[in-house]
Formats: structure tokens, sequence, C-alpha cells
């Protein structure tokens, strides 16, 4: 794929959930493009269909009708190795920050170096002290997630989204367990990566500060895109 090519393309998606009488549309004709190396906000109240949206997107649940383009690649009908394919070139940071108990700082970042291979973990520790340091966690790289607060360990999340090198990051609420400073940090890095390396940040999030950074903000209204910054 061309680096000046949108990284994701989104035409007349559409998505349920259940069966029979309990099926219910969640997704209505979601049309978007969004653009390489571009912090792009997510908007909407609950429910409105962000988080479906976003799971499509990053190949975590399977198009049941429409186009996703991702990295120039077809997901609609997509077999699962190339699903997986995709997945390798993607990071994801959520609310809930998932580390594993029994593993350091140093040592949950690497995890996510795990689905590329032996050789991406080969000098993985100089790349995620180097991320963790910029995310202000020097001091607590050998520390369990018992010994972080809320605040810390979503920064270790965080790094573990990003030591992979990912074409593009999306990030449900990223920012919520952080406070004030750390969240922009976070995303100022993710902005600089965008600059630096191209990589592209989908985020959800209610956060003005952040929005106020944006490149593009969609607002979403009961399954719809009712707002694009970028058409605007």
């Amino acid at each position: 794929m061309s680096r000046t090519a949108a990284p994701i393309v989104v035409r007349g998606l559409e998505h349920w959930f259940g069966e029979g009488e309990a099926k219910k549309q969640v997704l209505f004709d979601v049309d978007l493009v969004l653009q390489p190396g571009k912090l792009t906000v997510l908007l909407g109240a609950s429910g409105s269909g962000k988080t479906t949206l976003l799971t499509l997107m990053g190949c975590l649940r399977r198009v049941q009708q429409g186009s996703v383009t991702l990295l120039g690649m077809e997901l609609a009908g997509a077999a699962e190795d190339v699903l997986v394919q995709c997945r390798r070139r993607l990071g994801f940071i959520f609310q809930a920050h998932n580390l594993h108990d029994s593993l350091t700082a140093m040592q949950n970042v690497r995890m996510g170096l795990e689905v590329h291979g032996p050789a991406a973990t080969a000098q993985w520790e100089s790349a995620a002290a180097h991320l963790l340091d910029l995310l202000g966690l020097r001091e607590r790289l050998n520390y369990l997630p018992g010994n972080l607060s809320g605040g810390q360990k979503q920064r270790v999340a965080v790094a573990r989204a990003l030591i992979g090198n990912p074409d593009i990051v999306f990030a449900d609420e990223p920012t919520a367990a952080l406070d004030k400073e750390s969240a922009l940090n976070v995303v100022t890095l993710l902005k600089r990566l965008g600059t630096e390396r191209g990589t592209t940040t989908l985020m959800v999030t209610h956060d003005s500060k952040i929005m106020d950074l944006a490149d593009q903000i969609i607002t979403m209204d009961e399954g719809r895109i009712v707002q694009d910054s970028s058409l605007s």
C-alpha cells in the first residue's frame, strides 16, 4: 500500500447483533475515510456504535455487510490468515489495561511483540524501556502491575500497543484513567508518531483537550455518522 493512500476506507457498512426476533441493527450505511498519519477522534453517546465500528475496522469482528478496506486489504469475506496479517499491523489501546499481573511493566510491553514472532523480540528491552521512558515511567520499568497506579497501568498498556510500530492505532477511551498531563503526553506521542512514522490513530474519546489536537472529528448517533469534519 502506498504511504499516501488512505489506510482505512469504509463504504456502506452495516452491522447487526443477535438472531431472529432479537436481531438488532447497530450500524447503518457507514461511510468514512481516514488519512495516513492523522489523529481521528470518534465521538458519540454510549450505544451510538463507536466501539462496534472500531472493532470491525480492527479485524476484531467480521464484516457482515458493506466494505472495509484496511491498509489496502478488503476485510469483507477475508480469509482468517488475511485478518491475522492485518492484526499484526495494528495496535490496540482499551479502557481496561488488561495487563498480566505476574509480569513487570517491561515484560507486559514485550507482549505486544508476541504476534510478530521471535525475530521481533530480539531487541525488545531497549525498545520497551524507551517507550516507557517517553510515557514517564522510567522509574517503574520493573514494577508489577499491583504496584502501579491505574494511570501508570494504562500508560504501560499504551506502550504495549506501540512497541510493534503499528501502521494504525485503535484507541477506545485510552485516557479515561489518566490525569490531564499524562493524557496530553500520550496523545502528543501518538501525534508525533503520525508525523515521524505515518502512524494513523483512531481514538474514541470525550476529552475536549484531545479533540483540540484532532485532525478529523467524526460524530456518531444511533449507528450513523452524523458529522465528519473532513467533509465540512
